[in-house]
Protein backbone atom coordinates (compact mmCIF):
# COMPACT_ATOMS: atom_id res chain seq x y z
CA UNK A 1 0.00 0.00 0.00
CA UNK A 2 0.99 3.67 -1.14
CA UNK A 3 1.12 6.41 1.64
CA UNK A 4 2.23 10.02 2.04
CA UNK A 5 2.80 12.34 4.48
CA UNK A 6 4.25 15.75 4.27
CA UNK A 7 7.29 16.85 5.96
CA UNK A 8 9.53 19.86 5.17
CA UNK A 9 12.90 20.81 3.77
CA UNK A 10 14.76 24.48 5.45
CA UNK A 11 17.24 26.35 2.19
CA UNK A 12 18.45 29.33 3.76
CA UNK A 13 16.00 30.25 6.52
CA UNK A 14 13.37 29.30 3.82
CA UNK A 15 11.17 26.26 3.70
CA UNK A 16 10.32 23.82 0.74
CA UNK A 17 7.64 21.40 0.88
CA UNK A 18 8.55 18.04 1.10
CA UNK A 19 6.18 14.81 0.38
CA UNK A 20 7.36 11.50 2.06
CA UNK A 21 5.61 8.55 -0.13
CA UNK A 22 5.74 5.09 1.67
CA UNK A 23 5.16 2.25 -0.49
CA UNK A 24 5.03 -1.30 1.13
CA UNK A 25 4.95 -4.18 -1.31
CA UNK A 26 5.98 -7.90 -1.77
CA UNK A 27 9.19 -8.61 -2.00
CA UNK A 28 12.85 -9.50 0.17
CA UNK A 29 12.70 -7.72 3.44
CA UNK A 30 14.28 -3.87 2.77
CA UNK A 31 13.97 -0.17 3.32
CA UNK A 32 15.38 1.71 0.82
CA UNK A 33 15.17 5.96 1.02
CA UNK A 34 15.77 7.78 -2.11
CA UNK A 35 15.72 11.58 -3.26
CA UNK A 36 18.74 12.78 -1.80
CA UNK A 37 18.72 11.88 1.46
CA UNK A 38 22.10 12.62 3.77
CA UNK A 39 23.66 10.31 5.83
CA UNK A 40 21.51 12.00 8.93
CA UNK A 41 18.37 10.34 6.58
CA UNK A 42 20.05 7.34 5.34
CA UNK A 43 20.27 6.56 9.27
CA UNK A 44 16.36 6.93 10.27
CA UNK A 45 16.05 3.40 8.67
CA UNK A 46 17.24 1.69 11.48
CA UNK A 47 16.17 4.27 14.21
CA UNK A 48 12.49 4.30 12.91
CA UNK A 49 12.57 0.39 12.88
CA UNK A 50 13.67 -0.05 16.47
CA UNK A 51 11.27 2.76 17.26
CA UNK A 52 8.06 1.43 15.69
CA UNK A 53 8.90 -2.15 17.65
CA UNK A 54 9.77 -0.78 21.01
CA UNK A 55 6.29 1.32 20.72
CA UNK A 56 4.43 -1.63 20.38
CA UNK A 57 4.14 -1.40 16.59
CA UNK A 58 4.21 -4.17 14.18
CA UNK A 59 7.18 -2.65 11.83
CA UNK A 60 6.27 -4.76 8.23
CA UNK A 61 8.89 -7.77 6.89
CA UNK A 62 8.60 -6.67 3.36
CA UNK A 63 9.91 -4.32 0.63
CA UNK A 64 9.74 -0.53 1.92
CA UNK A 65 10.77 2.13 -0.58
CA UNK A 66 10.64 6.03 1.10
CA UNK A 67 10.41 8.66 -1.61
CA UNK A 68 11.46 11.70 -1.02
CA UNK A 69 9.79 14.51 -3.02
CA UNK A 70 10.84 16.83 -4.80
CA UNK A 71 13.78 14.54 -5.75
CA UNK A 72 16.62 17.00 -6.68
CA UNK A 73 16.31 18.55 -3.12
CA UNK A 74 19.02 18.02 -0.74
CA UNK A 75 17.42 16.29 2.32
CA UNK A 76 19.12 16.98 5.50
CA UNK A 77 18.51 16.36 9.07
CA UNK A 78 16.61 13.91 11.92
CA UNK A 79 13.80 15.74 11.09
CA UNK A 80 12.48 13.08 8.77
CA UNK A 81 12.41 10.48 11.55
CA UNK A 82 8.30 11.15 12.59
CA UNK A 83 6.97 11.04 8.97
CA UNK A 84 8.69 8.30 7.89
CA UNK A 85 7.04 6.38 11.20
CA UNK A 86 4.19 7.84 10.46
CA UNK A 87 4.50 6.33 6.79
CA UNK A 88 5.11 3.52 7.10
CA UNK A 89 2.26 3.04 10.07
CA UNK A 90 0.21 4.30 6.83
CA UNK A 91 1.28 2.20 4.60
CA UNK A 92 0.69 -0.76 6.81
CA UNK A 93 -2.67 -0.01 7.33
CA UNK A 94 -1.98 0.44 11.27
CA UNK A 95 -3.46 3.94 11.74
CA UNK A 96 -6.16 5.81 9.67
CA UNK A 97 -4.83 7.76 6.48
CA UNK A 98 -7.75 10.40 6.42
CA UNK A 99 -5.65 13.29 8.47
CA UNK A 100 -1.99 12.77 6.61
CA UNK A 101 -3.24 15.55 3.73
CA UNK A 102 -3.57 18.05 5.98
CA UNK A 103 -0.81 18.09 8.26
CA UNK A 104 2.78 18.30 8.31
CA UNK A 105 4.88 16.36 10.48
CA UNK A 106 8.50 17.29 11.84
CA UNK A 107 10.77 15.46 14.60
CA UNK A 108 13.59 13.01 15.80
CA UNK A 109 12.28 9.65 16.99
CA UNK A 110 14.64 8.25 19.26
CA UNK A 111 14.58 4.22 19.64
CA UNK A 112 12.51 4.09 22.55
CA UNK A 113 9.42 5.67 20.10
CA UNK A 114 10.01 9.05 22.19
CA UNK A 115 9.90 12.36 20.09
CA UNK A 116 13.31 14.74 19.96
CA UNK A 117 13.44 18.19 18.62
CA UNK A 118 14.96 19.67 16.11
CA UNK A 119 16.27 22.56 14.56
CA UNK A 120 14.40 25.02 11.95
CA UNK A 121 10.82 24.60 13.21
CA UNK A 122 10.24 27.97 13.31
CA UNK A 123 10.45 29.28 9.64
CA UNK A 124 8.56 25.94 8.41
CA UNK A 125 5.73 26.84 10.56
CA UNK A 126 5.91 30.70 9.05
CA UNK A 127 5.74 29.41 5.77
CA UNK A 128 3.14 26.51 6.84
CA UNK A 129 -0.07 28.59 5.98
CA UNK A 130 1.50 29.05 2.17
CA UNK A 131 2.30 25.65 1.81
CA UNK A 132 -1.28 24.35 2.41
CA UNK A 133 -1.00 23.18 5.66
CA UNK A 134 -3.54 23.39 8.52
CA UNK A 135 -1.62 22.10 11.04
CA UNK A 136 2.01 20.90 12.29
CA UNK A 137 2.52 17.59 14.40
CA UNK A 138 6.15 18.77 16.29
CA UNK A 139 7.99 17.04 19.20
CA UNK A 140 6.73 18.56 22.64
CA UNK A 141 10.12 20.57 22.75
CA UNK A 142 9.64 22.47 19.86
CA UNK A 143 5.61 23.15 20.17
CA UNK A 144 6.26 26.57 22.10
CA UNK A 145 8.26 27.54 18.80
CA UNK A 146 5.99 26.65 16.51
CA UNK A 147 2.92 28.52 18.14
CA UNK A 148 4.77 31.30 17.86
CA UNK A 149 3.03 31.74 14.74
CA UNK A 150 -0.28 32.74 14.12
CA UNK A 151 -3.26 30.91 12.24
CA UNK A 152 -1.71 27.97 12.44
CA UNK A 153 -2.51 24.97 14.71
CA UNK A 154 0.59 22.98 16.68
CA UNK A 155 0.46 20.00 18.18
CA UNK A 156 2.72 18.64 20.15
CA UNK A 157 3.50 15.44 21.52
CA UNK A 158 6.30 13.27 23.36
CA UNK A 159 5.74 9.48 22.03
CA UNK A 160 4.91 7.69 18.62
CA UNK A 161 1.65 6.62 20.54
CA UNK A 162 0.53 9.90 21.21
CA UNK A 163 0.76 10.43 17.41
CA UNK A 164 -1.03 7.32 15.91
CA UNK A 165 -3.81 7.95 19.16
CA UNK A 166 -3.90 11.70 17.55
CA UNK A 167 -4.22 10.98 14.00
CA UNK A 168 -7.13 8.37 15.20
CA UNK A 169 -9.25 10.63 17.54
CA UNK A 170 -8.40 14.22 16.54
CA UNK A 171 -11.04 15.39 18.73
CA UNK A 172 -9.45 14.60 22.22
CA UNK A 173 -6.35 16.87 21.78
CA UNK A 174 -6.18 20.59 21.90
CA UNK A 175 -3.91 22.79 19.57
CA UNK A 176 -1.08 24.58 21.81
CA UNK A 177 -1.88 28.08 22.71
CA UNK A 178 0.68 30.82 23.07
CA UNK A 179 0.09 34.57 22.74
CA UNK A 180 4.66 35.37 21.95
CA UNK A 181 3.48 39.10 21.13
CA UNK A 182 1.91 39.75 24.28
CA UNK A 183 5.31 38.28 25.74
CA UNK A 184 7.76 39.92 23.63
CA UNK A 185 6.14 43.49 25.43
CA UNK A 186 6.43 42.39 29.04
CA UNK A 187 9.95 41.38 27.86
CA UNK A 188 10.55 44.80 25.87
CA UNK A 189 10.91 47.22 28.53
CA UNK A 190 13.62 45.28 31.18
CA UNK A 191 14.98 42.80 28.85
CA UNK A 192 18.62 42.84 28.03
CA UNK A 193 20.50 41.70 25.07
CA UNK A 194 21.98 38.40 24.26
CA UNK A 195 23.96 36.55 27.36
CA UNK A 196 24.57 39.65 28.96
CA UNK A 197 23.98 40.37 32.43
CA UNK A 198 21.27 43.25 33.58
CA UNK A 199 23.71 45.10 35.89
CA UNK A 200 25.84 45.82 32.24
CA UNK A 201 24.91 49.56 33.27
CA UNK A 202 26.54 52.81 31.35
CA UNK A 203 26.44 54.07 35.04
CA UNK A 204 29.54 51.90 35.75
CA UNK A 205 31.42 53.81 32.86
CA UNK A 206 33.63 56.60 34.35
CA UNK A 207 34.58 59.56 32.18
CA UNK A 208 34.74 59.49 28.42
CA UNK A 209 31.37 61.58 27.95
CA UNK A 210 32.10 61.56 23.76
CA UNK A 211 31.99 57.97 23.50
CA UNK A 212 29.07 57.73 25.93
CA UNK A 213 27.44 60.20 23.03
CA UNK A 214 28.48 57.97 20.24
CA UNK A 215 27.13 54.77 21.51
CA UNK A 216 23.78 57.03 22.33
CA UNK A 217 23.69 57.90 18.34
CA UNK A 218 24.50 54.41 17.06
CA UNK A 219 21.87 52.71 19.32
CA UNK A 220 19.40 55.76 18.24
CA UNK A 221 19.93 55.03 14.57
CA UNK A 222 21.57 51.69 13.87
CA UNK A 223 24.88 52.83 12.82
CA UNK A 224 28.40 51.09 13.09
CA UNK A 225 30.62 52.47 15.77
CA UNK A 226 34.39 52.08 16.40
CA UNK A 227 36.27 52.78 19.54
CA UNK A 228 40.27 53.62 19.54
CA UNK A 229 42.37 53.64 22.19
CA UNK A 230 45.03 52.74 24.64
CA UNK A 231 44.46 49.54 26.69
CA UNK A 232 42.10 49.88 29.63
CA UNK A 233 40.64 53.34 28.38
CA UNK A 234 37.21 51.67 28.42
CA UNK A 235 36.52 50.63 24.72
CA UNK A 236 35.10 46.88 25.76
CA UNK A 237 33.30 47.96 28.65
CA UNK A 238 31.36 50.76 26.46
CA UNK A 239 30.62 48.47 23.67
CA UNK A 240 29.40 45.96 26.10
CA UNK A 241 26.93 48.25 27.51
CA UNK A 242 25.59 48.93 23.79
CA UNK A 243 22.56 46.29 24.40
CA UNK A 244 20.96 48.08 27.62
CA UNK A 245 19.86 51.43 25.83
CA UNK A 246 18.98 49.14 22.31
CA UNK A 247 14.67 49.59 21.49
CA UNK A 248 13.03 46.66 22.14
CA UNK A 249 12.12 43.97 19.39
CA UNK A 250 9.22 44.73 17.02
CA UNK A 251 7.15 41.14 16.76
CA UNK A 252 8.41 41.26 13.00
CA UNK A 253 11.93 41.84 13.95
CA UNK A 254 11.58 39.17 17.17
CA UNK A 255 9.99 36.38 14.55
CA UNK A 256 13.09 37.34 11.97
CA UNK A 257 15.58 36.81 14.48
CA UNK A 258 13.88 33.60 16.20
CA UNK A 259 13.92 32.03 12.48
CA UNK A 260 17.74 32.49 12.08
CA UNK A 261 18.41 31.03 15.47
CA UNK A 262 16.03 28.58 14.92
CA UNK A 263 17.94 27.43 11.43
CA UNK A 264 20.94 27.38 13.67
CA UNK A 265 19.55 25.11 16.49
CA UNK A 266 19.56 27.69 18.82
CA UNK A 267 15.98 27.70 19.63
CA UNK A 268 15.75 23.85 21.38
CA UNK A 269 16.55 25.04 25.05
CA UNK A 270 15.82 28.65 25.02
CA UNK A 271 12.04 28.93 24.71
CA UNK A 272 9.64 30.26 21.76
CA UNK A 273 10.35 33.32 20.53
CA UNK A 274 13.80 35.59 21.32
CA UNK A 275 12.68 38.89 22.67
CA UNK A 276 16.16 40.65 23.12
CA UNK A 277 18.27 42.31 20.13
CA UNK A 278 21.30 39.52 19.51
CA UNK A 279 24.89 40.05 21.29
CA UNK A 280 27.42 38.52 19.26
CA UNK A 281 31.11 38.43 20.13
CA UNK A 282 33.20 36.42 18.12
CA UNK A 283 36.97 35.69 18.92
CA UNK A 284 39.45 37.36 16.41
CA UNK A 285 40.60 33.91 15.26
CA UNK A 286 37.04 33.34 13.53
CA UNK A 287 37.12 32.46 9.74
CA UNK A 288 35.16 34.26 7.33
CA UNK A 289 32.77 31.89 6.26
CA UNK A 290 32.41 31.49 10.47
CA UNK A 291 31.46 35.08 9.87
CA UNK A 292 29.40 35.29 6.59
CA UNK A 293 27.90 32.04 7.13
CA UNK A 294 28.98 28.72 4.65
CA UNK A 295 29.13 25.36 4.76
CA UNK A 296 28.34 22.18 1.63
CA UNK A 297 24.68 23.34 2.89
CA UNK A 298 24.87 26.70 3.84
CA UNK A 299 24.00 27.79 7.04
CA UNK A 300 23.66 31.13 9.33
CA UNK A 301 27.33 32.75 10.57
CA UNK A 302 27.47 35.44 13.17
CA UNK A 303 26.60 38.36 11.15
CA UNK A 304 23.06 36.77 10.48
CA UNK A 305 23.19 35.59 14.11
CA UNK A 306 23.56 39.11 14.78
CA UNK A 307 20.69 40.42 12.63
CA UNK A 308 18.77 43.44 14.09
CA UNK A 309 21.13 43.35 16.86
CA UNK A 310 25.21 43.81 17.25
CA UNK A 311 28.41 41.93 15.85
CA UNK A 312 30.80 43.06 18.25
CA UNK A 313 34.58 42.66 17.08
CA UNK A 314 36.97 43.23 19.80
CA UNK A 315 40.89 43.25 19.01
CA UNK A 316 39.40 44.51 15.29
CA UNK A 317 42.91 44.79 14.09
CA UNK A 318 43.59 41.54 15.66
CA UNK A 319 41.21 39.81 12.68
CA UNK A 320 43.07 38.23 9.30
CA UNK A 321 42.39 41.41 6.67
CA UNK A 322 40.78 38.71 4.54
CA UNK A 323 38.28 38.27 7.28
CA UNK A 324 37.08 41.64 7.84
CA UNK A 325 37.08 41.69 4.26
CA UNK A 326 33.88 39.70 3.71
CA UNK A 327 32.28 42.09 6.18
CA UNK A 328 32.22 44.32 3.37
CA UNK A 329 29.03 43.45 1.25
CA UNK A 330 27.06 42.55 4.05
CA UNK A 331 27.13 46.09 5.62
CA UNK A 332 26.63 47.92 2.60
CA UNK A 333 23.37 45.22 1.44
CA UNK A 334 21.99 44.15 5.02
CA UNK A 335 22.28 40.66 3.57
CA UNK A 336 24.82 37.98 2.43
CA UNK A 337 24.37 35.15 -0.50
CA UNK A 338 26.18 32.36 -0.03
CA UNK A 339 26.52 30.34 -3.43
CA UNK A 340 27.71 26.49 -3.46
CA UNK A 341 27.87 24.33 -6.41
CA UNK A 342 24.58 23.01 -5.54
CA UNK A 343 22.22 25.84 -3.96
CA UNK A 344 22.62 29.17 -3.73
CA UNK A 345 20.61 30.68 -0.33
CA UNK A 346 20.46 34.46 1.21
CA UNK A 347 20.19 35.10 4.90
CA UNK A 348 19.46 38.82 6.16
CA UNK A 349 22.35 40.37 7.96
CA UNK A 350 21.25 44.10 8.97
CA UNK A 351 23.53 44.65 12.34
CA UNK A 352 25.29 47.10 13.89
CA UNK A 353 28.91 46.50 13.58
CA UNK A 354 30.55 47.70 17.31
CA UNK A 355 34.49 47.17 17.12
CA UNK A 356 37.61 48.32 19.09
CA UNK A 357 40.73 48.37 18.97
CA UNK A 358 44.50 49.69 19.90
CA UNK A 359 46.09 53.03 18.08
CA UNK A 360 49.14 50.39 17.60
CA UNK A 361 50.80 46.99 18.00
CA UNK A 362 51.98 48.22 21.81
CA UNK A 363 48.89 50.14 22.38
CA UNK A 364 50.26 53.67 23.54
CA UNK A 365 50.56 55.58 20.20
CA UNK A 366 48.96 59.30 21.06
CA UNK A 367 49.25 58.47 24.88
CA UNK A 368 50.04 61.63 27.08
CA UNK A 369 51.73 59.43 29.58
CA UNK A 370 52.41 56.24 28.52
CA UNK A 371 55.24 56.61 25.40
CA UNK A 372 55.18 54.75 22.02
CA UNK A 373 57.33 51.97 21.72
CA UNK A 374 56.33 50.98 17.60
CA UNK A 375 58.06 52.40 14.83
CA UNK A 376 55.79 54.27 12.08
CA UNK A 377 56.55 51.31 9.68
CA UNK A 378 54.97 49.09 12.34
CA UNK A 379 52.15 51.44 12.84
CA UNK A 380 51.30 51.59 9.24
CA UNK A 381 51.50 47.64 9.05
CA UNK A 382 49.25 47.50 11.89
CA UNK A 383 46.63 49.91 10.43
CA UNK A 384 46.93 48.24 7.10
CA UNK A 385 44.72 45.50 7.97
CA UNK A 386 41.65 47.59 7.93
CA UNK A 387 41.38 48.57 4.44
CA UNK A 388 39.36 51.72 2.99
CA UNK A 389 36.58 50.83 2.27
CA UNK A 390 35.86 48.67 5.24
CA UNK A 391 36.75 52.35 7.13
CA UNK A 392 34.30 54.27 5.25
CA UNK A 393 31.24 51.73 6.31
CA UNK A 394 32.08 52.66 9.86
CA UNK A 395 30.13 55.76 10.22
CA UNK A 396 31.41 57.20 14.23
CA UNK A 397 35.00 56.71 14.32
CA UNK A 398 36.09 57.60 18.08
CA UNK A 399 39.11 58.20 19.86
CA UNK A 400 38.75 57.11 23.39
CA UNK A 401 41.32 58.10 25.64
CA UNK A 402 43.02 57.34 28.78
CA UNK A 403 41.21 58.47 32.03
CA UNK A 404 42.23 61.45 34.26
CA UNK A 405 43.26 60.69 37.98
CA UNK A 406 40.79 62.39 39.03
CA UNK A 407 38.25 60.38 36.77
CA UNK A 408 39.58 57.48 37.74
CA UNK A 409 38.67 58.23 41.47
CA UNK A 410 35.62 59.81 41.46
CA UNK A 411 32.96 57.83 43.30
CA UNK A 412 29.94 59.47 41.46
CA UNK A 413 28.17 57.86 38.30
CA UNK A 414 27.61 58.53 35.02
CA UNK A 415 23.46 58.78 33.49
CA UNK A 416 22.31 55.32 33.32
CA UNK A 417 21.14 53.09 30.80
CA UNK A 418 17.67 53.40 31.18
CA UNK A 419 17.39 57.07 30.82
CA UNK A 420 19.37 56.75 27.76
CA UNK A 421 17.69 54.27 26.45
CA UNK A 422 14.26 56.16 26.77
CA UNK A 423 15.77 59.20 24.44
CA UNK A 424 16.82 56.22 22.06
CA UNK A 425 13.12 55.38 21.46
CA UNK A 426 11.94 58.50 21.37
CA UNK A 427 14.44 58.79 18.12
CA UNK A 428 13.65 55.58 17.00
CA UNK A 429 9.88 56.25 17.17
CA UNK A 430 10.29 59.17 15.26
CA UNK A 431 12.60 57.68 12.53
CA UNK A 432 10.20 55.18 12.07
CA UNK A 433 7.09 57.48 11.48
CA UNK A 434 8.92 59.61 9.09
CA UNK A 435 9.70 55.71 7.47
CA UNK A 436 5.41 54.73 7.64
CA UNK A 437 5.53 54.95 3.90
CA UNK A 438 8.84 52.86 3.65
CA UNK A 439 8.46 49.12 4.85
CA UNK A 440 11.88 47.98 3.99
CA UNK A 441 13.82 50.86 6.68
CA UNK A 442 13.49 50.39 9.95
CA UNK A 443 16.34 52.85 11.17
CA UNK A 444 18.50 56.00 9.31
CA UNK A 445 21.55 53.62 8.96
CA UNK A 446 19.37 51.74 6.59
CA UNK A 447 18.57 54.81 4.32
CA UNK A 448 19.73 55.25 0.42
CA UNK A 449 20.07 57.74 -1.63
CA UNK A 450 17.02 57.83 -2.29
CA UNK A 451 15.95 58.74 1.41
CA UNK A 452 18.85 60.94 1.61
CA UNK A 453 17.61 63.60 -0.80
CA UNK A 454 14.42 63.22 0.59
CA UNK A 455 14.77 63.62 4.45
CA UNK A 456 18.21 65.12 4.55
CA UNK A 457 17.77 68.50 3.10
CA UNK A 458 20.70 71.21 3.40
CA UNK A 459 20.34 74.79 3.60
CA UNK A 460 23.27 76.47 1.93
CA UNK A 461 25.32 77.20 5.53
CA UNK A 462 24.81 73.02 5.89
CA UNK A 463 26.33 72.09 2.18
CA UNK A 464 29.02 74.72 2.47
CA UNK A 465 30.03 72.85 5.90
CA UNK A 466 29.57 69.40 4.29
CA UNK A 467 31.94 70.74 1.27
CA UNK A 468 34.26 72.03 3.62
CA UNK A 469 34.99 68.71 5.81
CA UNK A 470 35.02 66.52 1.78
CA UNK A 471 38.24 68.88 0.70
CA UNK A 472 39.77 68.57 4.22
CA UNK A 473 39.43 65.32 4.83
CA UNK A 474 39.31 63.24 1.66
CA UNK A 475 35.69 61.87 2.44
CA UNK A 476 34.38 59.27 -0.10
CA UNK A 477 30.70 59.99 -1.73
CA UNK A 478 30.16 56.81 0.40
CA UNK A 479 31.57 59.01 3.70
CA UNK A 480 29.68 61.77 2.98
CA UNK A 481 26.47 60.23 2.86
CA UNK A 482 27.01 58.31 5.95
CA UNK A 483 27.92 61.89 7.78
CA UNK A 484 23.97 62.74 6.44
CA UNK A 485 22.65 59.80 7.86
CA UNK A 486 24.23 60.41 11.58
CA UNK A 487 23.04 64.15 11.40
CA UNK A 488 19.63 62.85 10.54
CA UNK A 489 19.63 60.55 14.12
CA UNK A 490 21.36 63.29 15.98
CA UNK A 491 18.78 65.18 14.74
CA UNK A 492 16.10 62.98 15.74
CA UNK A 493 17.81 63.12 19.40
CA UNK A 494 17.47 66.77 19.24
CA UNK A 495 13.75 66.56 18.46
CA UNK A 496 14.14 68.31 15.01
CA UNK A 497 12.80 67.75 11.89
CA UNK A 498 15.21 69.33 9.81
CA UNK A 499 19.04 69.20 9.85
CA UNK A 500 21.18 71.90 10.24
CA UNK A 501 24.37 73.23 10.97
CA UNK A 502 25.25 71.64 14.17
CA UNK A 503 23.60 68.27 13.74
CA UNK A 504 26.03 67.87 10.51
CA UNK A 505 29.18 69.48 12.30
CA UNK A 506 28.79 67.06 14.89
CA UNK A 507 28.60 63.84 12.74
CA UNK A 508 31.75 65.63 10.82
CA UNK A 509 33.49 64.99 14.29
CA UNK A 510 33.24 61.20 14.07
CA UNK A 511 35.03 60.78 10.98
CA UNK A 512 38.74 61.67 11.95
CA UNK A 513 39.67 58.21 12.21
CA UNK A 514 39.88 57.11 8.78
CA UNK A 515 43.36 56.06 8.61
CA UNK A 516 44.93 56.18 12.17
CA UNK A 517 48.90 55.70 11.65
Amino acid sequence: MLARVWSAAIVGIDAVKVGVEVDVSGGLPNIVVVGLPDTAVQESRERVKAALKNAGFAFPVRKIVINLTPADLRKEGPSFDLPISVGILAASEQLDAQLLGDYLFLGEVSLDGSLRPVAGVLPIAAAAKNLGIVGLVVPADNAREAAVVKDISVYGFKHLEEVADFLARPEKYKPVELNAQKKLERCGSTCYAGSLPKYADLKDVKGQAHARRALEIAAAGGHNLIFVGPPGSGKTMLARRLPGILPPLSFPEALQVSQIHSVAGFLKDKGSLITERPFRSPHHSASGPSLVGGGSFPRPGEISLAHRGVLFLDELTEFKRNVLEYLRQPLEDGFVTISRTRQSVVFPAQFTLIASTNPCPCGYFGDPIQPCTCSPRQREQYWAKLSGPLMDRIDLQVAVNRLKPEEMIQQSTGEDSQSIRARVIAARDRALQRFQNEPTVNCNAEMDSSHLRHFCQLDDATRNLIEGAIRKLGLSARAMDRILKVARTIADLAGEDSLKSVHVAEAIQYRTIDRMQ
